[in-house]
């Protein structure tokens, strides 16, 4: 059963009329935990336990992923995930937040970052991008040809069945496969996991182009900010070019590279990365 493996206490918060949920373990200063696509808070669940020894560790699923509701009229676009995340973490009322982005919560979570610098303590940047890039990967492109997509991601599900061989260097066991894609489990439910996929702002004609842009543009407001980057080496997607990337971006950031770690690296090096983000905002 998913509890054994995920036993946290179950959380909800009002946005839209809508139930984003979220996990809320431990006291002290927060740090939040954003994901991407396909995946959902399930993904940090061997971080959370240590993490929240020593601070009040905060994970929500976007809405239309993991737990959250996933309302089917909805605009599932890049902005409207920054309007959800503000709303929650200014409802909670956060401040010297510790901010962990991976995948789609790299832009997310950054979005809401240049909003709100204020409130940003640290940065921890995983696997991710927030910034312009004109390259798709094929496997990736395919999923958002027009009608052969929806059925892929959505009829066939293929995108998250595919992203449990994918992802990770080491093999996924079978009750992780049950746990990554239990919510998702219909065509109704992998709604936003279709609309995350159409998302991608690859040509300034896209509708969350700018957005992108926007928020590229507000990356130097934290260039004297602590910033920490763990970065799977073995990740296809976000490959090695982002990373130097980033560390253009923040020269001033601590760097871990898991050499055997995949996109997934939270599955294939949990130790090593809560170690290091342990060590990271206790300084």
């Amino acid at each position: 059963m998913i509890k054994d493996i995920y036993p946290f206490k179950h959380h909800y918060f009002k946005i839209k009329s809508y139930n984003m949920h979220y996990i809320d373990e431990g006291l002290g200063e927060p740090l939040v935990i954003l994901h991407g696509n396909p995946s959902w808070s399930f993904l940090f669940r061997n971080l959370i336990p240590e993490l929240s020894r020593t601070n009040r560790v905060i994970v929500p699923d976007h809405l239309g992923c993991g737990m959250s509701d996933k309302p089917q009229n909805f605009q599932y676009r890049l902005e409207t995930h920054i309007d959800n995340l503000e709303e929650f973490l200014l409802g909670l009322d956060l401040q010297n937040i510790n901010l962990m982005v991976h995948d789609w919560g790299g832009p997310i979570g950054l979005g809401f970052a240049i909003r709100y610098p204020e409130r940003i303590k640290r940065l921890i940047i995983t696997n991710t991008a927030a910034f312009t890039s004109t390259k798709i990967p094929f496997r990736i492109s395919v999923c958002r040809t027009p009608w052969l997509g929806e059925k892929l991601v959505r009829s066939l599900n293929l995108f998250c069945k595919m992203s449990l061989r994918m992802t990770t260097v080491r093999k996924m066991p079978e009750n992780v496969k049950k746990g990554f894609i239990l919510p998702y489990d219909s065509y109704e439910n992998r709604i936003a996991v279709y609309n995350f996929v159409k998302d991608i702002p690859v040509v300034p004609e896209a509708p969350s182009y700018e957005v992108l842009v926007g928020i590229e543009h507000g990356l130097w407001m934290f260039k004297d900010h602590p910033v920490a980057i763990a970065w799977g080496m073995k990740d296809w997607c976000f490959h090695e070019a982002f990373l130097k990337k980033w560390k253009q971006v923040y020269p001033q950031a601590s760097v871990l590279p898991l050499y055997s770690a995949g996109h997934y690296l939270f599955e294939d090096e949990p130790a090593k990365i809560t170690e290091f983000v342990k060590k990271f905002i206790s300084n």
